[in-house]
C-alpha cells in the first residue's frame, strides 16, 4: 500500500472496527456494514457546516443575478474590471459561485480511503479482518462482476444498492431542479448569459448528473464503497430537507 493511502487506511480500519464491535450486540452480523454507514455519517456530520455554506451559495447565486447581470452590463467592454467587480460582489455576499461542490470535493479522499481498505488484504500488517463480514448475501469487500456474479444471491444485495441509489438519484435530481427554478426566477428579467452564468449552469450540471455517477460508481466499487455512496447520498438528501427547513423557520422567526 502507498505511503500516501498507508496511515488513512490505518486509521479508517480501527475505527470502522470500534465501530463494528460497538454495534455488534445490536446487529450481529451485518454489524461491519452498519459501521461503514455510522463511519460515513461521521465524516458527513463533519462536513454538515461546508453543505450549509454550499446551500446558502446555491441561494446567493439566485438572488444576485440580477445585481451580476447588471454589471455585465455595465462592464462589458472590459472585462477584467468586470471580473473583480464580480468577486466583490461574492465577498460581499459570502459565497462563491462553486460554493456547491465542496462537500463533494471533500468528500473524495474518505471515499478513496474506503475503497483502499476493501482492497488490501492487509492492514498495519495484520490481516483485514473486514474482508470476512457480510452484507447479507455479499461480502463487503466483493464487486459486482466478480465472484458469484450479478446473476446469483451476491447479485442480488448489489441490485438493491443500484435502486436505493437510483431512487436517492432521481430525489437528488427534483431537488435540484427546484433550486434551478427559484434561482431562474430570482433571476427574471436578466439579459444575456455570462462567464459567471454559465459557471452557474455547470455546477447545477454537476449537481444533476452526480448522483447517478454514483450508481455507475457502485458498480465498479466494492460492496463496502457501495455502501459508503448510498449512505452519503441518503445523508445529503436528509441534510439538504434539514437545511432548507430551519432557513424558513430563521426567516420567519
Amino acid at each position: 500500500m502507498s505511503v500516501l493511502f498507508g496511515m488513512p487506511v490505518d486509521l479508517a480500519y480501527h475505527l470502522v472496527c470500534w465501530f463494528a464491535a460497538i454495534l455488534a450486540p445490536l446487529f450481529g452480523g451485518l454489524a461491519a456494514a452498519a459501521a461503514i454507514v455510522a463511519f460515513t455519517m461521521l465524516i458527513r456530520l463533519a462536513l454538515v457546516p461546508l453543505s450549509y455554506y454550499a446551500v446558502r451559495g446555491e441561494r446567493a447565486r439566485g438572488r444576485l443575478m440580477p445585481k451580476v447581470q447588471e454589471l455585465q452590463r455595465r462592464h462589458a467592454k472590459d472585462p477584467q474590471r468586470l471580473q473583480r467587480e464580480l468577486a466583490a460582489l461574492q465577498r460581499a455576499e459570502g459565497t462563491s459561485m462553486y460554493a456547491g461542490c465542496l462537500p463533494l470535493l471533500l468528500q473524495l479522499p474518505f471515499f478513496s480511503v474506503m475503497y483502499r481498505l476493501f482492497l488490501s488484504h492487509s492492514v498495519a500488517g495484520s490481516p483485514n479482518t473486514l474482508l470476512s463480514h457480510r452484507l447479507l448475501a455479499a461480502p463487503l469487500g466483493s464487486w459486482w462482476l466478480g465472484g458469484a456474479g450479478p446473476v446469483s444471491a451476491q447479485g442480488l444485495v448489489f441490485a438493491g444498492l443500484f435502486v436505493l441509489l437510483a431512487v436517492a438519484g432521481l430525489a437528488a435530481l427534483r431537488t435540484a431542479r427546484r433550486a434551478q427554478a427559484r434561482a431562474q426566477a430570482a433571476a427574471t428579467g436578466a439579459g444575456p448569459a455570462s462567464q459567471t452564468a454559465t459557471a452557474d449552469r455547470v455546477v447545477g450540471l454537476l449537481g444533476r448528473v452526480m448522483p447517478f455517477g454514483s450508481l455507475l460508481m457502485a458498480a465498479i466499487v466494492p460492496l463496502a464503497a457501495g455502501l459508503y455512496l448510498l449512505t452519503t447520498a441518503t445523508w445529503t438528501l436528509a441534510e439538504r430537507a434539514a437545511i432548507n427547513r430551519w432557513s424558513r423557520l430563521a426567516r420567519r422567526g
